[in-house]
């Protein structure tokens, strides 16, 4: 038997595996480890992305310049199997860069579709908003449908599709904000900051004998696809879908937000504490769940009110209030 072969029995054997929450935890513990070898005190930021992996949606990194955004998310995709492109977003692209376009085969004398770099598993959408709204919105039916339209025809994206988009917070100098409702298409909005002193140091030990090959392959995206259906399986009680209702309604009636979550950000917090519920090896949703993604799930979808701003409220503030308000269901 050729290596090759071996290796397809060895992944068809472990997709016939991943049939529960307990297969669902060990095959994610196994992806973390992987990108823990070359990542240094990201384990919290890797999880919440792996959450959004398993909800089959996108994420929006934000974080000043050579905190590892992009080889973070480079190393992930290696760990999972899947294939990784990575696009620079500059003022001259255009949506035929990313999606990809009909270009006239002169030995059959027809038009024939090349690919662009968004036909992949994970794709990195490097400083994401230094490109204009066109080639922005070139994304929102990727992200959304998992699917573009080109000339009219439809073109399916592979399974899992994620978009992992950057952005620095600090300079805006040449860039074009997201709009709202591109903002909206983003699972999570994670906040990558400064290692700590110790992580620092440890990373410049590991740095000397850096080896991306040493990132094994874990999964792949039958199995991946696998582990998502066994996530939606995943019971929610109707206590805990109050509980989610509670927070987006006080967040729209909060006196010092200008915009509320949307009922996507219910979806949003339902579908992403199944997920969390399942790496923690439980098969329903407790409010330990829902607490622990608030923030990046809704702090990319409040808007504050001018006044507040000026008083210094900040959003993710704004948010630990309102999930300490509310009353835990038992």
């Amino acid at each position: 038997m050729s290596e090759e072969t071996e290796t397809g029995e060895k992944e068809k054997e472990k997709t016939r595996k991943v049939s529960g929450i307990n297969a669902v935890r060990k095959i994610a513990s196994e992806i973390m480890n992987e990108v823990n070898k070359a990542i240094v005190g990201k384990s919290q930021i890797l999880e919440d992305v792996f959450i959004a992996l398993m909800c089959d949606g996108n994420v929006l990194l934000e974080g000043v310049p050579g905190v590892a955004k992009t080889y973070m998310a480079k190393t992930f995709a290696q760990s999972l199997g899947c294939t990784f492109k990575r696009i620079q977003f500059t003022p001259d692209l255009l949506p035929s860069d990313i999606l990809g376009t009909y270009v006239f085969d002169q030995k059959t004398s027809e038009f024939s579709f090349r690919e662009g770099p968004v036909f992949a598993n994970i794709v990195l959408a490097d400083e994401i908003n230094r490109a204009p709204p066109k080639t922005q919105s070139a994304l929102l039916e990727a992200m959304q449908e998992k699917q573009v339209t080109i000339e009219g025809v439809r073109h399916v994206l592979p399974k899992p599709f994620m978009v992992l988009a950057t952005q620095n917070p600090i300079e805006h100098e040449g860039t074009y904000p997201l709009p709202e409702a591109q903002i909206d298409r983003f699972l999570f909005k994670l906040n990558v900051d400064y290692p700590t002193d110790s992580e620092e140091v440890e990373m410049l030990k590991r740095r000397t004998g850096a080896d991306d090959e040493n990132i094994k392959s874990v999964a792949s995206p039958n199995i991946l696809a696998k582990m998502q259906s066994v996530v939606q399986s995943v019971y929610v009680a109707p206590e805990i879908m109050e509980y989610i209702r509670d927070i987006v309604i006080r967040s729209r009636r909060n006196p010092q937000v200008l915009l509320g979550g949307s009922p996507r950000a219910s979806i949003v917090l339902m579908e992403g504490s199944k997920a969390r519920a399942a790496l923690n090896g439980r098969d329903y949703v407790i409010p330990d769940d829902i607490k622990a993604i608030a923030q990046q799930s809704l702090n990319h979808r409040l808007i504050l009110r001018p006044e507040a701003e000026l008083e210094g409220v900040s959003v993710n503030r704004i948010i630990a209030s309102i999930v300490g308000e509310i009353a835990i269901p038992i």
